[in-house]
Parts: C-alpha cells; structure tokens; sequence
C-alpha cells in the first residue's frame, strides 16, 4: 500500500483532525481535541500552553512513541513530506526516527542513559541509520560535540560528568547527529539558568539554519517562542485556540486566554509589586468543560459561552482564534 502523496505544493508537514486519548483507572483522559497544523519546509512552528495542554502528546504522536496502553490515537492524519506517519508500519517508522525526525527531550538526565559513554550514544544513532564503520561514527560523533561547543576529548566521558547545559548539548547532538528534516524540541531550556538558555536557544537557531531543518518547539515561556519561532499555536485543553504568524500572535493577540499568558509575563518597565495571572486551574482533561473550555477561568464569558463551542475562526489573513468576542473593543 502506497500511503504517500506526490502534491509537491502540499506542506512538508501536515497534521489534520488529531485526537489522542489516555485511559487510566477508568478515566478516559482527553489530551489531544482535534488539533490540526500545518508546517513548511525550513520552518519553526510554536506550541504553547500551560503543563497538561497536550503540546507534548501532539509531538509524541508524530513520532509515534506514545505509550500504548495507555494511549490511543483515535482518529487524525499526520502527512510527512506527502506520507501519513500513522499508516506506515513500525518497522518503516523506526528508518525514520533519528534520519528523517528527531526529538530533543525536556529533561536531559532521563534522556542520556547514565551507564554509557556519551560518545557511544551519538555514535550509535549514527550507526544505526548510515551505513558507516564505528571509527567513521566516532569521528561524526567527535565533530557533533564540537558543534554544539563540547571539546571532542569528551568523547569517552559518562553524563554525570556534565552539567546540566551541557547535557543538553549532547541530547542536541543526538538529535541532529543524522541531520534529521525535521526536529521536535520538548521545552528544550526549562532546566537551564537564564544565560546557558539564551546560549543553547542561540546553538539551535544557528544549527536549524545550517541544516535547513524545520522544527516544532514546544513551550510555555513567550520569550523563548518570541526568539526561535516563525509561525506559534496556543493551546489550551488539548485543542488550539489561537495561531498565527508570531507578529500576529505577539502584537495582536486576541483569545482571552492567550491575553492571561501575556499580561502574566513580567516587563521591566512596569512598576508592579504582583504579577497578573490567569485566574483557576487548568481544565481537567478526564471532564472538560461543556462550551468553550476556557469559560470558567474567562472574565469576558456569557452565558452562551457555556454552552456553544466555537471553532477557529479567521480573524484576519493567517490569523485563527476560537473567540467570537473581540475584546480589545471592550477594553
């Protein structure tokens, strides 16, 4: 069965309709609503939420590693350069993690297997997709350390040895070793200090650029969106409720909840003793809310909030929002 498409203007990916479910002591947990997105070659693509949202399931999916059980794919496409990434078999999804898609997890210490030479673990992704001798895999492995800015006499050296920043560099390295097309980072800064973030955000620009590689970056920090993102998707109870250009999202942004994420961002130049946040928790994904999700942490509903749920709606060109209500106006 050929599940690949020859569209060349169709876009290099495309995930339509997407729903992933959780089951867990009885509980069906509604993580992913029908996400849909698309991404073009040489790109970077934001996701961005609260924890719980679904950005990191979405990404999951796509590189089909999601636990099953418990998880579920319920419905959905995932089009990869023309192919559905959920008809393949497992057998051809595994050709593609590492060579054609790689994933850069949140958390460094749980991703680095800390019995093995961190070297071996960038040589045998290498191994594992090219047809190379190990002393070719060593010396590829040796140049990517020297490019995410570790001395290749590391090379033999075991992860609890590292710092924190530079554990991160070498699950970088593993990531891009096979100069993957495209590649998903898991909040890739979140353990890091402010200044080895800002060096590690300025490492993947600069290796996205030179390897062409599109990318989804997931977060829940603005100002890491605002450095490395060209197109950002907010994302609240597992469903996207606002996308657009960066520029569209940054300077006119307009669901509600989108707004909260901003005003709760601080600016030097406020004098303010406390800090704006959303107000409530996040929907619990066992029982969302019936209408718009966001209703009942939302100080613009209605009553017909409650009960209708909107889809996405162009607001203006590239602009989509699942707010009918245009707030700035109010304000």
């Amino acid at each position: 069965m050929n599940n690949k498409t020859n569209d060349k203007s169709s876009p290099f990916l495309s995930v339509k309709d997407l729903v992933v479910e959780y089951s867990a002591e009885g509980q069906v947990i509604h993580a992913v609503n029908g996400v849909s997105f698309e991404l073009e070659r040489g790109r970077t693509f934001g996701l961005v939420g609260e924890t719980g949202a679904g950005k990191t399931s979405t990404a999951k999916t796509i590189l089909r590693i999601l636990p099953d059980p418990p998880a579920k794919i319920r419905s959905g496409e995932i089009f990869l350069d023309g192919e559905d990434l959920l008809k393949i078999s497992e057998k051809d999804m595994r050709k593609i993690r590492g060579q054609k898609i790689s994933m850069i997890f949140q958390d460094p210490m749980t991703a680095l297997n800390p019995i093995m030479k961190i070297g071996d673990q960038i040589s045998e992704v290498i191994e594992l997709h090219n047809k190379v001798s190990k002393d070719e895999a060593a010396e590829r492995a040796m140049k990517m350390l020297e490019m995410v800015g570790i001395p290749r006499e590391r090379f033999n050296e075991y992860p609890h040895q590292f710092s924190g920043g530079m554990k991160q560099r070498v699950v970088i390295a593993i990531a891009l070793a096979c100069s993957p097309e495209l590649l998903l980072a898991d909040e890739p800064t979140t353990a890091l200090d402010v200044t080895i973030q800002a060096q590690v955000l300025e490492m993947i620009n600069k290796l996205k650029s030179d390897f062409n590689t599109s990318m989804i970056m997931i977060s829940h920090n603005l100002g890491v969106v605002a450095e490395v993102c060209d197109d950002i998707a907010v994302i609240y109870a597992g469903e996207i409720i606002e996308s657009g250009s960066k520029e569209a999202i940054f300077d006119h942004p307009t669901h509600p909840y989108t707004l909260g994420l901003f005003k709760a961002v601080p600016h030097i130049d406020d004098e303010t003793d406390r800090l704006n946040p959303i107000s409530g928790l996040p929907a619990d994904p066992s029982n969302l809310p019936t209408g718009c999700h966001f209703h009942p942490r939302c100080e613009y509903a209605m009553e017909e909030c409650k009960i209708e749920h909107h889809e996405l709606i162009e607001i203006e060109p590239g602009h989509f929002c699942r707010c009918t209500r245009d707030i700035h106006q109010e304000e």
